[in-house]
Parts: structure tokens; C-alpha cells; sequence
């Protein structure tokens, strides 16, 4: 029997993972009881026609919790074939969802939230630890979850705990908080000077030729290929599992979102990872 822990920080999206793998035939049980997750195993592989299932545990759990590191360790010992994934997501984003929820972390009590989820990742090092499979849910959209759930559990790829997000933005607008590299090209040719192609963006061919013109920008992308293919799988090793590649122009709308576009399209090329492609300010 195939077997999934689902586990994670509250508010990361355990529940909505729960789901997608209850659609994907996964027999699903959420916050068993922890004492109890041993006899569902033997019972789950007794012959009553369960192949694969998938269990919640989280902070839920209370004091129980602790003694799951030593269950985990007695399935390895007994080479019971499970994986643990784990949800997460930054912070900011926990508790920015808390706050449209209205609903108070489970460790909070009356303090505040973010007293909460610092007790909460110290509980759940651990587990984190261990994962086999750690997804960071801060910039993720339900799909995007589900694409990522799709690759690991049904399509069997080979999966990296890594999500990508290349963002074109505009240097008027501000520098993106959560860029972890952030590229001017400011010094490629600008539509905007040309007044039959200010209005267009650099989704449109003819921005895109522009701002190609003169061979600057395919030398520029060439060097920052080999610097990305360079940094993510160094990134990987050392447990990252969220990189923001922001690239900029003046107004966010022609060099950035061409340039963002020939970087996403490189590394959709036979990549294990997540990636999505944002262009925050092309409407402005």
C-alpha cells in the first residue's frame, strides 16, 4: 500500500491537498488520532482494498505529536512504503490568510498570530526535516497545487522541491519584496519612445522584435541562462524550495515582460520543478 502524511503548517493548504488526493483515489483520513495511525496501517493493509492512502497530521495532534518522529521511525525500520509532504508557505502569507479568514492560530490562544506559527514551526521541525516532498504554497494557486500534487503522485516525475516564479515588474511601481533576484533591463532598446507601439505590451511580436533589435538582448539572455541553470539546482541542494526571479524596466510593461517571457520559456524546457510566469504591473 501506498501511503502519503500530509502535514504541514496551518493555513499552507493541507486540507485543500487532502482533497486533490482524495480525487486523484487516495483514500483520505484527516487529524487521526496519532496512537491510532499504526493499527490504521495494519488495518488500511489488511486486505480491505485499499491501495493507497493518505493521512493528516498536523499541530492538531497536541502533545501526541512528539510521538510520531518515533512511529516514522519504526515505519523506515520496517521499509512500510510512505512519504511525507509537507506545506508551507512564508509568514507573511500565513498570516495574511489568517487575517481574511478571521480565524486565530491553534498555538496563538490570545496572543498574536505570529507567536503562534513561530511555536508551530518549532514543532513541526522535525517533520519538516524528513520530508520527502516540501511544497511552498505562499505564491501558489489552487491549480498550481494540484499540477504539483499531479506530477508527484500520479504522473510519478522525478520532483524537486522547488517552485519558481518569474515576475516582470516596473522599477516606477517599486522593487518586488519577495524578489530573490531581481534583473534591470533598462538598458535594452524602449518601445515607449515609439508612439505606434506605446500602447502595446510585450505579449504583442512587435514589441518583442524591438526590443530584441540589435542583438544586445539575446546576448543578455544567453548570460542569464547560464547563470539560472547555474544558481537552481545549487539553490535545490541547500533546501530552497521558492525562488522569485524579478526582472524590471521602467514602466513594467515592454523590455521586462519581454525578457520574463524568453526566461520562462527556457526553463519550462525539461525541468523537474514548479514554475509559473506573473507580469505584476503590464496593466499600469
Amino acid at each position: 500500500m501506498k501511503l502519503v502524511i500530509v502535514t504541514g503548517m496551518s493555513g499552507a493548504g493541507k486540507t485543500i491537498a487532502l482533497k486533490m488526493l482524495e480525487d486523484m483515489g487516495f483514500y483520505c483520513v484527516d487529524n487521526l488520532p496519532i496512537p491510532l495511525a499504526d493499527k490504521f496501517i495494519q488495518l488500511a493493509a489488511g486486505g480491505r482494498g485499499i491501495d493507497q492512502a493518505a493521512l493528516g497530521i498536523d499541530i492538531r495532534g497536541g502533545e501526541e505529536l512528539e510521538a510520531l518522529d518515533s512511529i516514522l521511525k519504526g515505519w523506515r525500520e520496517r521499509e512500510l512504503d510512505f512519504k511525507v509532504l509537507f506545506l508551507d508557505a512564508s509568514d507573511e502569507a500565513l498570516i495574511k490568510r489568517y487575517k481574511e479568514t478571521r480565524r486565530s492560530h491553534p498555538l496563538a490562544g490570545r496572543g498574536r498570530v505570529d507567536q503562534g506559527i513561530a511555536k508551530e514551526r518549532e514543532r513541526l521541525a522535525f517533520l519538516r526535516r524528513d520530508a520527502d516532498y516540501i511544497i511552498d504554497t505562499s505564491r501558489l494557486l489552487t491549480r498550481e497545487l494540484r499540477q504539483e500534487l499531479e506530477k508527484i503522485f500520479i504522473k510519478n516525475q522525478a520532483f524537486r522541491s522547488m517552485f519558481i516564479t518569474v515576475l516582470s515588474f516596473g522599477f516606477k511601481y517599486g522593487i518586488p519584496q519577495d524578489g530573490d533576484l531581481v534583473f534591470d533591463v533598462r538598458f535594452l532598446p524602449n518601445p515607449y519612445y515609439v508612439e505606434e507601439l506605446r500602447p502595446l505590451t510585450g505579449e504583442d511580436d512587435r514589441i518583442q522584435g524591438y526590443v530584441k533589435q540589435g542583438g544586445t538582448a539575446e546576448e543578455f539572455l544567453k548570460k542569464l541562462y547560464d547563470l539560472i541553470d547555474f544558481l537552481i539546482p545549487n539553490y535545490i541542494s541547500e533546501g530552497k524550495n521558492q525562488l522569485v526571479i524579478a526582472v524590471g524596466c521602467t514602466g513594467g510593461r515592454h523590455r521586462s515582460v519581454t525578457i520574463a517571457r524568453e526566461l520562462y520559456a527556457h526553463l519550462r524546457e525539461g525541468n523537474e520543478y514548479g514554475i509559473r510566469l506573473e507580469h505584476r504591473d503590464i496593466g499600469r
